[in-house]
């Protein structure tokens, strides 16, 4: 199984859009990355996202690279700060690679939490419209598999 985490893509801040839209800037990012994916013949169960605007956003862009059963799903318990244990606790339950569109804290303690059973470190410096691949073996053991970030791709 695979749990690929992506940082929403680059949003205006709130003074300037209480929504919080994705700027020019993070669609670029996150179509790159996009594009990036659709090459590697990414699929998955399903994409999840927060809910909020910034990472409905990046989750529509990402599914016209992804092949999905279920598409673009909003799931609770993705905000920023919620905790990571119902989410951690359904990952356990799920069958097939699963795409998940959050923000931080919230996808740096899920990706410790995954990997070394701690979520209180932090470990993965995630960028905005980055994707951070997880995968779990056959041991039930969860390893880091690869990052890509649109720095990357420019």
């Amino acid at each position: 199984m695979r749990v690929y985490l992506v940082q929403h893509g680059q949003a205006q801040p709130k003074e300037v859009d209480p929504d919080r839209n994705l700027t020019e800037q993070g669609r670029n990012d996150v179509e790159r990355v996009s594009a990036f994916l659709k090459k590697q013949g990414l699929c998955a169960s399903a994409i999840w996202h927060s809910g909020k605007v910034r990472a409905e956003q990046t989750a529509n862009i990402l599914a016209s690279a992804v092949s999905t059963k279920q598409g673009v799903i909003k799931h609770d318990g993705l905000s920023p700060n919620d905790t990571i244990e119902p989410v951690k606790e359904e990952l356990i339950r799920i069958q097939g690679d699963l795409m998940i569109v959050g923000h931080l804290p919230f996808l740096s303690r899920l990706a410790l939490a995954l990997v070394t059973g701690n979520a209180s470190a932090e470990m993965v410096a995630f960028q905005p419209g980055g994707v951070v691949c997880l995968e779990q073996a056959e041991d039930k053991i969860w390893r880091m598999r690869w990052i890509v970030t649109p720095e990357l791709l420019t």
